[in-house]
């Protein structure tokens, strides 16, 4: 196995980092200090302008961290979940990879497992067991 890329490796490191508390209470200093600091400023254009400028790049930088973050898990999460159905016995390997389907093939799962929800709840009002195993 390849090691990651160096963007995905500074992304993880800086996310880590990002989300711990410490950093949150340093985030909290910063601003504490600019609030501190209006008087001194006379709470001018130039004084507002910093922590505009600051926040905004830093909002900036973070959703595409954010983004790379939440692509990367939701990509571990999918193949897990791929390698679940590839090992249970009796599922359908068809559903394996289901995000790469365009939306009608996917929309035509949905409503056959939509189906199968909805006969699953009759079961129970007929006083009947809701669990079954895939067709095979």
């Amino acid at each position: 196995m390849q090691s990651p890329p160096k963007y995905a490796q500074f992304a993880q490191a800086t996310a880590r980092f990002c989300g711990r508390p410490k950093t949150f209470a340093i985030a909290v200093s910063v601003i504490l200090v600019w609030l501190i600091t209006g008087p001194l400023f006379h709470f001018s254009d130039t004084w507002q302008l910093v922590i505009n400028t600051g926040t905004t790049i830093i909002t900036f930088l973070m959703v595409f961290l954010i983004q790379n973050t939440q692509n990367r898990d939701t990509e571990a999460i999918q193949v897990k979940l791929d390698e679940l159905i590839r090992a249970t016995k009796g599922a359908h390997n068809a559903l394996l990879d289901l995000e790469e389907l365009d939306e009608e093939s996917l929309e035509f799962f949905r409503r056959k497992y939509e189906a199968l929800a909805h006969e699953a709840r009759e079961q129970l009002k007929r006083g009947e067991q809701d669990t079954d195993t895939p067709d095979t």
